[in-house]
């Protein structure tokens, strides 16, 4: 080879691979395999569990959070023993909205048939509005006609007519696991200048008198979150602020985040509440 001639090299390199048998690759793939086998025998141990146990860790994985209020004091219920879990779980899983509000139409339908039907005589003690609003079920108990009816004027002596409507709506009432708010509304009268007692303290008075009432007819005091008094700040008939529709009694099912689904029919989990509110007019 002339000293003109150029020479060329080839040099190959080869990749050494650290660790032999494909490096650390089979760990990872052994981790999945364990991992997989984790998964299996969690599930063939949760098969083999009885029904009620596996209705229960259903409904602690639908919604722990409230599944752990169910118990008192936070409660594990894996912790608590063979008596936990050996409840149904419908005892301890929450209705849904989506659930009540379900309950709410089926309530509403079957109230509005039964005091459609009552009130087609002229002899009806009350007119009726049932509606389903964004706060839950409203039941709304009107005067019928000029004369005062539920109460004499400026008092809260309750009237038979009025505990006769307040019966025929608690059947529905009660079916229902929602806390209970009873409202009372004045019409626009008022007492005059210089009187101590208003309409605020006679739509409370009167709230009251429909809950003693709603009581002696057999409603569960727990049911009953609070009674307010409205006065004639919120009128029916803003328009015609005398109108006897203006004068009511209101039952309000409220919405519920920590509702418990009753294990049997009439149960539920509601805590009774004072009576806040202001008190109420004519």
């Amino acid at each position: 080879m002339s000293d003109g001639e150029r020479r060329i090299i080839v040099v190959k390199r080869i990749k050494k691979v650290q660790g032999g048998h494909h490096g650390g690759s089979w760990k990872v793939a052994y981790a999945d395999f364990v991992t997989a086998m984790m998964a299996f025998f969690l599930v063939m141990w949760i098969m083999g569990m009885d029904e009620g146990v596996r209705d229960v860790v259903e409904g602690y994985f639908d919604n722990p959070i409230g599944f752990h209020q169910s118990f008192s004091g936070g409660m594990n219920p894996l912790s608590a023993g063979n008596s936990a879990l050996n409840v149904s779980a419908h005892s301890f899983m929450l209705l849904s909205r989506a659930e009540q509000a379900m309950m709410f139409d089926e309530a509403a339908e079957e109230l509005m048939d039964q005091l459609e039907a009552a009130s087609q005589s002229e002899s009806a003690p009350a007119d009726y509005e049932v509606a389903i609003t964004e706060a839950g079920l409203r039941i709304e108990i009107m005067e019928r006609g000029d004369a005062e009816t539920f109460f004499p004027s400026g008092s809260a002596d309750i009237q038979p007519s009025l505990r006769q409507a307040l019966a025929l709506v608690l059947g529905e009432v009660e079916a229902l696991p929602n806390r209970v708010v009873i409202e009372g509304h004045t019409d626009g009268r008022g007492f005059g200048p210089g009187s101590n007692y208003t309409n605020w303290e006679l739509s409370g008075d009167r709230a009251n008198a429909a809950r003693r009432v709603l009581l002696s007819l057999g409603l569960d005091p727990g049911r009953i979150e609070e009674v307010r008094g409205y006065a004639d700040r919120r009128l029916k008939r803003p328009e015609a602020p005398f109108a006897p529709e203006n004068r009511r009694i209101t039952l309000m099912l409220p919405y519920q985040e920590d509702l418990v689904r009753p294990p049997s029919e009439g149960g539920d989990e509601a805590m009774a509440a004072g009576g806040g509110g202001e008190p109420v007019g004519n």
